[in-house]
């Protein structure tokens, strides 16, 4: 199970949002670390075959990220995730079971047990234009996790929760980064601080810092200011 990242470049006209990185992603929780602006969308866009690089070439196990086995194995949670405010919470989870292959019955078991898993089964038959944006952002979470991928992509997938809420999610990040290579973007250093086995800190489009991550190691927030203070 590897994610390769070669040498990867996005431009704009005058603009480079992705500067020639590179990097390797294997089973386990790497945390992407950055201020708005430094390249984390764009970067993880890429990989999710959205976006076309300018130059350079992401790989998982060797197959191209255009290719269709590649979409089957992968699960994205973008910062701003689309939505149908008529569909219910259920409605909405059972589109998206059936746009990823699965049949009714295996649907239907698994988008209730994704709604136990993010708290929403009491509010499962509501409308999605009546959830809270806490609630909105947990159901964004389960259609990620529909297809069990074993690459999951997760831009910002924290933003709207509560404390509590956050915890629970960790918890989830931690147990899926066991078996999948799991990607979280965030501005928020304690989100992923006693999950995350790597971290990548991104600047302007570049890696200023990346490497293993443990609780041994101190407090990543505090190493995190410290990187940035001296880029400053």
């Amino acid at each position: 199970m590897e994610l390769k990242i070669d040498r990867l470049t996005k431009q704009y006209k005058n603009k480079i949002a992705v500067d020639r990185l590179s990097f390797t992603l294997e089973k386990g929780v790497t945390g992407l670390l950055g201020a708005n602006g430094a390249g984390k969308t764009t970067l993880m866009r890429m990989i999710c075959g959205i976006l076309m690089p300018t130059s350079g070439d992401i790989t998982y196990n060797g197959t191209a990220v255009s290719e269709e086995s590649y979409r089957d194995v992968l699960g994205y949670l973008p910062q701003d995730f689309g939505y149908y405010p008529e569909f219910s919470g259920r409605d909405f989870l059972m589109y998206f079971s059936a746009l990823k292959g699965l049949d009714k019955k295996a649907a239907k078991a698994r988008c209730d047990e994704l709604l136990e898993i993010v708290s929403l089964s009491d509010v499962a038959k509501k409308k999605i234009k009546t959830y809270s944006g806490g609630m909105k952002q947990r159901l964004g979470i389960a259609q990620a996790l529909i297809n069990r991928p074993q690459v999951l992509i997760l831009d910002e997938p924290t933003a709207g929760l509560d404390p509590k809420e956050r915890v629970r999610f960790r918890n989830l990040i931690e147990e899926i980064g066991k078996h999948s290579i799991v990607l979280l973007s965030t501005h928020i250093v304690s989100d992923i601080e006693h999950i995350a086995d790597r971290v990548i800190m991104m600047r302007s489009g570049q890696i200023i810092w990346q490497g293993p991550w443990r609780d041994e190691d101190g407090s990543l927030e505090d190493f995190y200011l410290k990187e940035f203070e001296e880029e400053d």
